[in-house]
């Protein structure tokens, strides 16, 4: 099956004193332990350390080169292990989720963090886990210069006949069991839902599994027979096929949209049909040893065994499509953030005015709602309900919060360099002129609220003391209102970042929402409803086009609401330090508590809370923005870091078009003109 060769230079039949005893073949559980104390002793004190782990190779492979009877022992443990363990779970099961559902994936691996899963010693991934236990290990296997990689392949005489009754039997029973994976995967409804024609959808599915069992049979009678290698090629192109479907579906979901349950079948059968391709690639090939080939698949192999039970990993390659799609309707909600034009700028800018003139009341209300004796429960529900009116409000008016656009402009950005929708490398010239329109476009917005919130919100508060003879808030509440926004002498900016959190966690359940409603097919759905069908066709197309267009926004805003409203309470109740501190809030709160005060307040904290105000504005945006660009970025499969350059791409554009950042241009910007 495996054969490791030995150099035809005889060595010296004395065994230098000091050197590991020759094991024999037979002896499975020394040679185990002698792999297990040899990696040991190369593993790097850290993984990070790459000239580490290579200095300590390189001692290896001369080691092997001068020490005869730690080659042959070396070569006897190898020998041990291949001869003993099956490769059929490590080619069906290693890097391959397993389970029937996400749910039960996710369980299962919190449930092995604790308590690893058993495996049998003849599992040839059980020989990986004990070999490399350490998990970080598969990083410094990677970080290892590949031709070091070579020289041990070449020093050790190792080589592999894929013509080996042995391995090609544990090959073909590995390829029937993802064969038959395959062909029910493909049968599941998140599958058969996107075709209209469910017969031509599955033919590629049940296609590659009929020509497996006729491949078997056939070998079976006539081993490597010239027809076996071409119903392999047919079963290649059936998979192909296969491959063609998924991303025909993925397509699909740009205006389908998607859910975790199909995510998590797509990922599933892309991964057993990426495994069947290996395995028929070590079919089809001779029995030449590919060293490139063979280290690849044992550095996969390591990896998966390390990050077998990885939550991060496993959320990040479900997630992220389904982020993905969460991303893209926000991003498409964005765009009606961002000013392109003049026109475009001024239209943002009075929209928030508006926003602010909305907001203004709200803020009110929640002062006169503070006023009300109650439990910290019941108050957290009357401000959310107060929030929520007024959020929905401003989507139903077409108003502006400027807050609540970074968790859905960063999308609009990410979409800039969007791989999955450009090929190639993303364009930083193009994202570096969208982070422009960004810039101004929200400068825009907070000047609009800010505008009015402030002289509103003292016209409110002169208001009302004129008509009752009371103040919303005198004495020792207005100077808590001022106090309360101090950058210093308070934890306004701490509360802020809380506030940016709520803000992006909004936006991700608009998207959720938004993408539930098309996945759903939620307005077809509602067209059939047997109580809706006494509703005029007017009312009905109303109730439609509103889950259409706004159900996202409305949940939205709902749950900023109640986010916003119930922390505070939230920290009464457990005493902890926990609130929000949201820009135009805090700018009416100002306001309020400095009419509260009869003016008599210092010019110098007086302008220390605006300043207060303005950096907790600053904070909003600035945790609602990251978050929610890195959520879309990472969706997208692009990694940032791999482009240091975009950061000179973008300080050269400030420097050459500063005001671009602040207003729109006369002409709209192209990204050639960053050159």
């Amino acid at each position: 099956m495996i054969r490791l060769l030995r150099k035809r230079k005889v060595a010296s039949s004395e065994t230098p004193k000091g050197s590991a005893v020759v094991l024999s073949i037979n002896n499975n559980n020394r040679g185990l332990d002698f792999l297990v104390d040899l990696i040991r002793q190369v593993r790097p004190s850290s993984y990070r350390n790459r000239e580490e782990a290579n200095l300590k190779f390189q001692a290896l492979l001369y080691r092997l080169q001068q020490d005869r009877a730690v080659l042959f022992s070396l070569r006897r443990a190898l020998l041990s292990q291949f001869h003993r363990t099956q490769m059929v779970s490590a080619l069906t099961e290693s890097g391959v989720v397993s389970s029937r559902s996400f749910i039960q994936e996710f369980l299962g691996k919190i449930r092995h963090k604790f308590i690893p899963p058993q495996r049998k010693t003849d599992d040839f991934r059980y020989v990986i886990g004990r070999i490399f236990y350490v998990k970080t290990d598969y990083l410094w296997i990677q970080s290892l210069d590949p031709e070091l990689w070579k020289q041990f392949f070449a020093i050790v005489g190792l080589q592999v006949n894929l013509e080996d009754p042995l391995i090609t039997e544990q090959l073909q029973k590995a390829m029937l069991i993802l064969s038959y994976r395959v062909t029910n995967l493909g049968l599941e409804k998140e599958i058969l839902d996107h075709y209209d024609d469910a017969e031509d959808a599955l033919h590629p599915f049940f296609e590659q599994n009929r020509l497996v069992n006729i491949y078997l049979e056939r070998n079976k009678w006539d081993p490597g027979s010239p027809q076996a290698a071409i119903i392999l090629n047919n079963v290649t192109e059936m998979l192909y096929n296969c491959n063609q479907s998924l991303e025909w579906i993925r397509e699909q979901n740009a205006y389908r949209g998607t859910s975790l349950a199909q995510t998590f079948v797509l990922v599933r059968l892309s991964q057993q049909i990426q495994r069947m391709l290996i395995v028929l690639d070590a079919l089809d090939k001779n029995s030449h040893f590919d060293s490139d080939r063979f280290l690849i698949f044992f550095q996969a192999l390591v990896r998966n065994e390390n990050r077998l039970n990885s939550l991060r990993e496993f959320l990040s390659e479900n997630l992220g499509y389904v982020a993905y799609q969460i991303a893209e309707h926000k991003g498409k909600k964005g765009e009606q953030y961002i000013s392109n034009t003049k026109l475009e700028y001024w239209k943002l800018f009075r929209s928030a005015l508006g926003g602010g003139f909305i907001v203004s009341f709200v803020a009110v209300f929640k002062n006169l709602l503070g006023l009300i004796k109650t439990t910290p429960f019941w108050a957290g529900v009357m401000y959310g309900t107060n929030y929520s009116a007024g959020f929905v409000l401003m989507d139903q008016t077409g108003s502006t919060l400027a807050t609540k656009q970074p968790a859905y402009t960063a999308s609009a950005v990410a979409s800039s360099l969007d791989i999955q929708k450009m090929g190639g490398k993303p364009d930083l010239r193009n994202l570096a002129v969208t982070v422009s329109k960004v810039s101004r476009s929200q400068i825009a917005s907070f000047a609009g609220n800010l505008l009015v919130v402030f002289p509103l919100s003292y016209l409110l508060a002169w208001s009302y003391h004129a008509m009752t003879g009371s103040k919303i808030a005198d004495g020792a509440a207005a100077l808590k209102l001022m106090a309360d926004q101090h950058p210093f002498h308070s934890l306004s900016l701490l509360y802020a970042c809380f506030t940016g959190f709520f803000l992006f966690l909004s936006g991700l359940i608009a998207g959720y929402v938004q993408n539930h409603v098309v996945y759903g097919n939620l307005r077809e759905r509602l067209k059939v409803h047997p109580r809706l069908q006494n509703l005029s066709e007017k009312r009905m197309n109303r109730l439609l086009n509103w889950v259409d267009n706004g159900a996202g926004n409305f949940a939205g805003s709902v749950s900023l609401g109640f986010f916003l409203g119930m922390a505070g309470p939230i920290g009464k109740i457990f005493a902890i330090p926990f609130d929000i501190r949201h820009i135009t809030i805090s700018a009416a709160n100002t306001a309020i508590g400095f009419y509260g005060l009869d003016h008599q307040v210092a010019l110098t904290y007086l302008l220390t809370v605006v300043m207060g105000v303005l950096m907790i504005g600053f904070l909003n945006f600035l945790v609602s923005f990251s978050l929610a660009f890195f959520v879309a970025v990472k969706s997208r499969g692009i990694r940032l870091r791999e482009y240091p350059e975009f950061l000179g791409i973008l300080f050269r554009f400030f420097v050459k078009h500063p005001l671009d950042f602040v207003r729109p241009p006369r002409g709209e910007r192209k990204a050639e003109e960053l050159e």
